[in-house]
């Protein structure tokens, strides 16, 4: 094992992924007050205090377990999930999905806020390598995060998603995979189906869009 190369790489991804898991989280909290449950709040979830959202086991020890144990070829990790009572939303089928995709679409937009970042560090001549591997990092985070958290399968956002847009029948049926959606989606990602039909492809999408919206700003730098 290159401790130093891991130590660098660590102090690289570090800032990105607290920012990145501390937004998502606060985001849906954010969201489930915005529609009606102050639950979150009340417990003092809706805070940029990334100590608020880490979990020990997801977030740090099952990551380095999984980074020492494959030599970094496979990272797989989770944040402390915000409490939502969807009982106390004002409409719970709909809201539920504006819930959901708070989280996510906080990670694609700090995936544009690093790219800007990106482009502003690239154009102004900074030759700092540490800086622009973080804000290449950034992105890269927030990209994984928002295509991961998308996938169709509650617990993830995705399935809150699919539950909200279903009809009452069939979400209440989908609904019950959810104690088993951890595993499935573990051993999904252990077998690199969910890379492979959903990752990547989506993650080409984020990347285009991302682009396409930098557009103006490249050709105003240049």
């Amino acid at each position: 094992m290159d401790f130093p190369n891991l130590i660098q790489t660590v102090l690289i991804y570090a800032l990105p992924v607290l920012f990145a898991i501390t937004v998502h989280e606060a985001a849906h909290g954010y969201a489930a007050r915005h529609f009606g449950d102050n639950t979150a709040y009340m417990l003092g979830r809706i805070t940029l205090n990334p100590f608020k959202h880490i979990d020990p086991i997801g977030t740090i020890l099952m990551p380095l377990m999984l980074y020492f144990a494959t030599s970094g070829d496979f990272l797989f990790g989770y944040a402390k999930p915000v409490p939502v009572r969807f009982d106390h939303l004002r409409n719970p089928k709909r809201d539920m999905i504006w819930v959901a995709l708070a989280g996510p679409a906080s990670n694609f937009i700090q995936a544009i806020v690093w790219a800007v970042l990106l482009v502003v560090l690239i154009t102004s001549g900074v030759q700092e390598r540490f800086f622009v591997e973080m804000a290449r990092a950034g992105i890269l985070v927030n990209l994984v995060m928002w295509a991961f958290n998308l996938f169709p399968l509650p617990p993830l956002d995705g399935g809150r998603i699919l539950m909200g847009l279903l009809p009452w029948r069939l979400a209440n049926q989908f609904a019950r995979i959810e104690p088993f959606g951890f595993f499935i989606v573990l051993a999904l990602v252990v077998f690199g189906i969910v890379s492979t039909i959903w990752l990547r492809p989506l993650m080409s999408l984020g990347y285009s869009a991302i682009d396409l919206l930098l557009t103006p700003l490249l050709a105003l730098l240049r």
